[in-house]
């Protein structure tokens, strides 16, 4: 079932507000379980973690910003 414009929008603030802090979290204490790794390796974890928490939620944040094609507009 796919999810409306207005779940969407709302999934995403929660994604927003709470799942990210609560990865960069796990993230950073993953990156402290290891030796101080070099910095361009320590960097690239980062890199790499920051862009991969993007597209598994892909489809909950396509089309968050604009208006929602449901809702009659002011010309209709």
């Amino acid at each position: 079932m796919p999810l409306s414009h207005k779940a969407r929008r709302r999934w995403s603030l929660v994604i927003l507000i709470f799942g990210i802090p609560v990865y960069i979290i796990a993230a950073v204490s993953v990156i402290n379980l290891f030796e101080r790794p070099s910095l361009l390796v320590e960097a690239l974890v980062y890199l790499v973690l920051g862009v991969l928490w993007a597209f598994p939620l892909k489809f909950i944040f396509r089309g968050v910003g604009q208006a929602d094609p449901n809702e009659a507009g002011p010309d209709n």
